[in-house]
C-alpha cells in the first residue's frame, strides 16, 4: 500500500504505451481521423478530470477504505475475515455496481446527458476508454464511496479493483487486433474490444448492450450481451446520430458544454435490452 501512487502510474502509463503500440503494429479498424484531431481533446478531459477529482473531493476511494477499515464501518468489518475472501469480493461486488451504474447513465435521460460525451467520440481508441465529463466522474465516484462504506472494502481490494478497471478500460477501448479464437475465449473472460466495440455503434439497441467493463458476465447474465454488430466490426459505424461534426465532437469546450445544450441532448433514450447470441 505504500507503493499505491507508483503502483498506480506505473500500470496506468504502462497500459497506454502497450495499446498504444499495438493499435500502430495490428489495428483492428481504418483509422477515419487522424490521432492530432482526436487526442488533444480525450486527453485533455483526463488531465482535467484528475486536476478537478484532486483539487474537490477530501479523499480517494482507497482513503476512504482505510477510514472505514480503521473505524469498523461496512459489512466486512463486522466481523474479521480473510483478505483472501474480502479483497475478491470486493472486486466482484465493485464491479457488478459499475455494470449497474453504466446501465442507469443510459437509462435515465439526465444521466445520459453528460454520459453521451463518451459516446460523441467519432473512433474508438484506447483514448475513448477515458473521455468522461467530470460531472460524471463526480456521480461516478459518489456511487463508489457509498459502495465502498457500506461494504467496508479493504484498501488492498479497492486498490486492486481500481487498477483493474483503469487498465480494462484502457485494453477494451483499443483499436486493437485480436485473432477470432483468441477473442471467443477471452471474452467469456474480459471484457474485449471487439466485444465493447459495439456498444460505441449508431445503432441505439446496440449502444445498449454489452456495458461490462471488466467482467463479462453481468451483460450475459442480464441480457444485455450481444456478440457482433449488425454490420461487423468493419463496416459499422462508431458514435451517435447527434452530433457528427468533427468540430463538435472533437473539441475540449464543447465536449464540456453538450450536456447544458438541449438540442444536442438525445434525452429520449430507448429501453435498455440487449440480445443474447
Amino acid at each position: 500500500m505504500s507503493h499505491e501512487a507508483l503502483i498506480r502510474l506505473s500500470v496506468f502509463f504502462g497500459m497506454l504505451a502497450v495499446m498504444a503500440l499495438w493499435e500502430v503494429l495490428a489495428p483492428r479498424r481504418k483509422r477515419t481521423f487522424s490521432r492530432k484531431q482526436r487526442w488533444p481533446a480525450n486527453l485533455g478531459i483526463v488531465a482535467l478530470n484528475t486536476f478537478l477529482v484532486r483539487v474537490l473531493l477530501p479523499t480517494t476511494g482507497l482513503g476512504l477504505a482505510a477510514f472505514a477499515q480503521a473505524r469498523g464501518w461496512g459489512l466486512f468489518n463486522l466481523r474479521l475475515a480473510s483478505l483472501w475472501i474480502t479483497v475478491p469480493l470486493t472486486i466482484l461486488v465493485m464491479d457488478f455496481v459499475i455494470y449497474l451504474q453504466h446501465v442507469l447513465f443510459h437509462a435515465v435521460p439526465l444521466f445520459w446527458r453528460f454520459h453521451r460525451v463518451h459516446h460523441t467520440d467519432p473512433e474508438f481508441d484506447f483514448t475513448t476508454g477515458n473521455r468522461f465529463h467530470p460531472i460524471e466522474i463526480f456521480i461516478s465516484m459518489g456511487i463508489k464511496f457509498a459502495v465502498i462504506a457500506a461494504l467496508g472494502a479493504p484498501p488492498a481490494g479497492v486498490l486492486v479493483f481500481e487498477i483493474l478497471l483503469n487498465a480494462c478500460a484502457t485494453f477494451n477501448h483499443a483499436n486493437a487486433f485480436l485473432p477470432l479464437r483468441v477473442d471467443r475465449v477471452l471474452r467469456w473472460l474480459v471484457v474485449t474490444p471487439d466485444m465493447h466495440r459495439v456498444h460505441h455503434s449508431i445503432e441505439k439497441d446496440e449502444t445498449n448492450s454489452n456495458f461490462g467493463f471488466n467482467l463479462p458476465w453481468w451483460d450475459r447474465l442480464f441480457g444485455t450481451y450481444r456478440a457482433h454488430p449488425r454490420k461487423g466490426h468493419l463496416d459499422m459505424t462508431i458514435g451517435l446520430e447527434t452530433p457528427r461534426d468533427p468540430e463538435q465532437c472533437l473539441s475540449l469546450p464543447r465536449m464540456l458544454r453538450f450536456p447544458f445544450q438541449p438540442e444536442l441532448s438525445e434525452v429520449k433514450v430507448p429501453t435498455v435490452k440487449g440480445e443474447t447470441r
